[in-house]
């Protein structure tokens, strides 16, 4: 794998980019409900879902989204991690450690342009004014090997520098998944609550879930807060999204070739820079496998899917496909022996964990969002 990566990053290749192609099922068989995610109701007839045609096998199909282009590479990052922490790949990360929070490079939503990194302290220097936070930030469109060094991340799944002064540095996906359902037929459901005793009455208007509430008998009082908003007493059902059922399950993933021939490594070798772009392959390689080599994907409560196909191809020109086989592990060595080879060449990637600790005011956030922010609450 790790020779015909080289060859796919090389001035002669063939290739287009790698791509898969899956299907699945959800848990117990088609027919069962499967719950997409949910968006505000705007122009869209109403529905909570991302629904759209699409062209599938020559013919015009009505879909529904079940998992987007950015949710999906947050979990490929989310099982990169995972690898990390269990020991199975080393990579670079920075890491926040705060008060019960653990935030590292894998979970930062804008990668290396990150808010919590900018407002974060490295060995006691604000972040941008950091060794590593100028190497980052010196990273353009001719040279991205700061970037290759701690933050390969960014280059994989896109960062965009939007939250500081001047034109920062903007970087596409160069690996992409996303997975759909085909002809959905969108469910219904009531959602309410039981109460076991079927408390009733109200509670003072002060009163807080945590705090010594004072309870009203029905008629003591006209007016107060509900039981239901401290989680007692019943809630009647009322309409809720109720998924959707659909003919069949879609996934495709694609890891560019051509976005990687774009990077550009500075002074460095053009044999080098092949390797480091197989290396970014591989990695991205290995995190598709971590995340959907298994037999099944959990995406959220009520969508629980079993693989039921699955081709991993190489795309060449003339738009056809040779497969290949390739777990988990083997995308990992191939993406190791790759590394170790850039580095050899003299572009090595870090493997190590840099320390980050936020500033006061981010920790004051912080500490208040895991012990005083009201549950659900979002801005």
């Amino acid at each position: 794998m790790a020779d015909r990566l080289i060859g796919a990053c090389g001035d002669d290749r063939r290739e287009t980019g790698m791509v898969v192609e899956a299907l699945y099922q959800p848990v117990g068989g088609f027919g069962g409900k499967v719950m997409p995610p949910t968006f505000p109701p705007v122009e869209r007839g109403g529905s909570p879902y991302l629904l759209e045609d699409r062209w599938l096998d020559g013919a015009r199909v009505s879909t529904v989204v079940l998992d987007q282009v950015p949710s999906q590479a947050n979990r490929v990052e989310e099982s990169l991690l995972a690898a990390l922490d269990s020991g199975r790949l080393a990579l670079p990360v920075f890491e926040l450690r705060s008060d019960g929070v653990r935030l590292t490079s894998l979970d930062f939503p804008h990668r290396y342009a990150d808010a919590y990194l900018r407002d974060s302290e490295v060995d006691g220097v604000r972040f941008d004014s950091s060794p590593v936070g100028k190497s980052l930030r010196s990273a353009t469109v001719d040279d991205v090997r700061p970037l290759y060094v701690r933050e390969p991340y960014s280059l994989l799944f896109g960062a965009w520098d939007s939250h500081r002064k001047g034109r920062g540095l903007k970087l596409p996906r160069l690996y992409q998944s996303m997975m759909f359902g085909v002809e959905p037929i969108v469910g219904d459901r009531r959602s309410g609550r039981m109460d076991p005793v079927n408390l009733t009455g109200a509670i003072d208007d002060k009163g807080k879930a945590e705090g010594n509430w004072a309870y009203f008998a029905e008629g003591e009082k006209a007016k107060g807060t509900k039981l239901s908003e401290i989680g007692h007493g019943n809630i009647a059902p009322n309409p809720a999204h109720g998924g959707v059922t659909v003919r069949r399950i879609h996934r495709q993933a694609w890891i560019s070739f051509a976005g990687l021939a774009r990077l550009r490594f500075g002074a460095v070798p053009a044999e080098t820079a092949t390797l480091a772009r197989a290396a970014l392959a591989a990695l991205a390689l290995a995190g598709d496998r971590l995340t959907f080599g298994g037999a099944s994907v959990y995406l959220r409560s009520g969508c629980d899917l079993t693989l039921v196909e699955e081709t991993v191809a190489f795309e060449v020109t003339g738009g056809g496909t040779e497969p290949v086989s390739v777990s988990a592990g083997e995308a990992i060595d191939a993406f190791v022996l790759l590394r170790d080879r850039a580095a050899e060449a003299g572009l090595a990637m870090a493997d190590d964990i840099v320390a980050v600790d936020p500033i006061p005011a981010l920790r004051k956030a912080l500490v208040w969002a895991q012990t005083q922010a009201a549950a659900g609450e979002q801005e």
